[in-house]
């Protein structure tokens, strides 16, 4: 399905290093690519009246900032070659026409009306990074806040990934259980769409929609999907559906490794390190960032040649105040539509906290030697890679721990 999928793409090599115009439809948000430069990715390509396969990578003006999810876009330049999973790209293009289509995405619709009520009352760039938090939004997020979290090691925690969908996913279940079985299951699923329609079908939201629907359908049942049947089942629809994925998308490879490193990494430590002692609030979290983390790192060091040193510490003094960050940035953005006179109330703590948040990225990513250069070559990611395994099996023994008691949804 992939070589076949690779084929295909072979169709643009005719136009490469030529000036062509290009139409395409924008898939996910655009992001902030320089001071007055927009990235966006286009699918349901067509170059010069023909249809082509694949997603096309372009960088426009500051006429980008006025794109969204779905737009039909026209755009001139010179088509180079693509990298990971692109087909094509395109620098600098000229944006020719946009579309918007009638009555277009409902969901993105809502998605923007309730960010701009957290707008109203919440100051920027605090009011961005908090919709980044519980939505994954993060093309309205100033450069210098994006480097800096980029430099903590904190940019996943405003990419639309499975961890802002799982707080939201178990918060429900443990609400709605002590009721009824079957609305925490009916709640769980209708949040998992909702929130999947929102952000987009992005490969770490594919991926996280799919884990955790199938975890909560499991759950509702009485039964527990093993984690590595769970992973390997994952990761084959969606490369199903996109078989490029597999064949250079980095956003998809570091999604599923940081779930390994949550779901087969974590329990075998704590399981090593606890035995059935109850684990502390903030071991675990220590435990499931540093599994995430290492599992995560072979891949970072490869592709991107940095580390950031700070990133423990950085997830440490964040996550913990990340599902209270959200639940006061929904409630600001809710109160913003029932009662607006209330809503300056809430958004005032909502502000105060994402100050404080602001402050701990700001200093992690200032302290010296936060991030440093490390590139490896790809026979020392697998020699990585098989050490972790090694002690993952060596640790899983001595504890005599099984996997299949790990839930996605616990």
């Amino acid at each position: 399905r992939g070589s076949a999928d690779q084929v295909l793409l072979a169709y643009y090599a005719p136009y490469v290093n030529k000036t062509i115009t290009l139409q395409g439809t924008v898939d996910g948000d655009t992001s902030l690519a320089g001071s007055d430069t927009y990235a966006l990715q286009v699918t349901k390509v067509h170059i010069d009246g023909r249809s082509q396969l694949g997603e096309v990578y372009l960088t426009v003006g500051s006429a980008g900032a006025q794109l969204r999810r779905s737009d039909v876009v026209t755009v001139r330049g010179v088509l180079l070659a693509g990298f990971g999973s692109f087909a094509g790209s395109m620098y600098r293009a000229t944006l020719v026409s946009a579309q918007r289509p009638v009555p277009g995405n409902v969901a993105l619709e809502v998605r923007d009306s309730f960010a701009h009520k957290v707008r109203q009352v919440v100051d920027e760039p605090q009011a961005s990074l908090g919709i980044g938090f519980l939505l994954g939004q993060k093309s309205a997020l100033p450069s210098d806040l994006m480097l800096a979290l980029q430099v903590a090691g904190l940019t996943h925690i405003v990419v639309a990934s499975g961890y802002n969908l799982m707080i939201l996913v178990r918060l429900a279940r443990r609400i709605f259980a002590k009721t009824s079985r079957y609305l925490a299951t009916v709640v769980s699923g209708g949040l998992i769409v909702g929130f999947v329609a929102m952000t987009g079908m992005t490969p770490s939201m594919t991926r996280a929609g799919l884990v955790a629907a199938l975890g909560i359908a499991a759950w509702y049942v009485g039964r527990k999907f093993h984690p590595v049947t769970l992973l390997l089942f994952a990761a084959a629809v969606t490369v199903m559906f996109q078989p490029s994925n597999v064949w250079g998308n980095i956003g998809w490879m570091l999604s599923f490794a940081a779930f390994a490193g949550v779901m087969l990494v974590a329990p075998i430590l704590t399981a090593y390190f606890f035995g059935k002692e109850k684990v502390p609030p903030i071991a675990q979290l220590l435990i499931e960032t540093v599994s995430a983390q290492l599992v995560t790192l072979p891949i970072i060091a490869s592709v991107f040649g940095t580390v950031s040193i700070i990133s423990l510490l950085a997830n440490l003094l964040i996550l913990p105040l990340i599902p209270f960050t959200m639940l006061l940035v929904f409630i600001t953005g809710l109160i913003g539509f029932v009662a607006p006179i209330l809503q300056p109330i809430v958004g005032w703590l909502t502000q105060v906290i994402l100050d404080i948040i602001v402050h701990i990225i700001e200093w992690c990513a200032s302290l010296p030697g936060s991030q440093v250069e490390w590139r490896v070559a790809p026979i020392i990611v697998i020699v990585l890679y098989v050490t972790i395994v090694g002690l993952c099996l060596y640790m899983k023994r001595r504890a005599r721990y099984s996997l299949r008691l790990a839930s996605v949804v616990d």
